[in-house]
């Protein structure tokens, strides 16, 4: 069987382009892309899944491993696979954001631990929130969803034909908007609670002004926001549901505009 080295180079420079995108999505992505999986399980990961998904892909440009044009699809690739990864970035952080708004209601806003997953530090509320919403994204799949949504975009934006359209790119800017809000939403019940107490001991500080709102006022209020936290625990379920159908919603919204 004849041999020909020009057909080797042609099937790596078109295995390139996918690997781009793959391993783009798996460099920002959450669980996978985070500080705590070492750089070259990435790699092996997005080789492994980039070799599986590589003879289904439709219509692979036929380009030159050195030339401009496989330049610019390099680049385009970079910015599918991190749009789709970012935007899973963005479902993470509304947890976080929420943590944040009720730790610093509750007077935990001092009380910061680093986050090994981005490796900033972050209130010991949101740290909570983290990990919890981890096990619960392993737990429904949610890992094997947004790995399916990558994958599908090969097909409603193949290489070399199609980019993210202005649609996708104004939903992934106006997901700012929708992380704040949900956060908001998240964190309401919890920070209105907090808010009646201390307007609570506004009133005790003036009806008693010889009364120390500090020395009895902070830990009464630590205390109700951790009660409050607990209570708010039993509907933290079906928010996270809805939230993470409306991430995924937004997700195939961006391959499918």
């Amino acid at each position: 069987m004849p041999f020909d080295p020009n057909d080797l180079v042609q099937w790596i420079a078109q295995f390139f382009l996918p690997f781009v995108r793959v391993g783009a999505f798996f460099a920002t992505v959450p669980v996978f892309g985070n500080q705590l999986v070492p750089v070259q399980v990435r790699l092996l990961l997005a080789l492994t899944t980039a070799a599986l998904l590589f003879p289904s892909l439709p219509d692979l440009p036929v380009v030159s491993i050195l030339s401009f044009d496989t330049i610019l699809l390099t680049f385009q690739q970079l910015i599918i696979g991190i749009s789709l990864g970012f935007f899973v970035q963005v479902f993470f952080h509304i947890f976080v954001l929420a943590g944040q708004m009720i730790a610093m209601q509750m007077g935990l806003g001092f009380a910061s631990m680093v986050d090994p997953t981005n490796g900033v530090s972050v209130a010991v509320v949101s740290q909570f929130y983290v990990i919890l919403v981890t096990l619960l994204f392993l737990a429904f799949n949610g890992h094997l969803v947004v790995i399916e949504v990558m994958a599908q975009s090969f097909y409603f934006m193949p290489i070399g034909q199609s980019m993210l359209s202005d649609g996708a790119l104004f939903g992934i800017a106006q997901a700012g908007t929708w992380m704040f809000a949900s956060a908001l939403l998240l964190a309401l019940p919890a920070v209105t609670a907090i808010l009646i107490v201390n307007f609570a001991f506004g009133v005790m500080t003036r009806a008693a002004p010889q009364l120390n709102i500090f020395s009895l006022g902070f830990p009464f209020t630590l205390i109700f926001g951790i009660f409050i936290f607990w209570v708010a625990l039993a509907g933290f379920m079906p928010q996270y549901q809805d939230l993470s159908g409306e991430a995924f919603n937004y997700l195939r919204g961006i391959i499918q505009p």
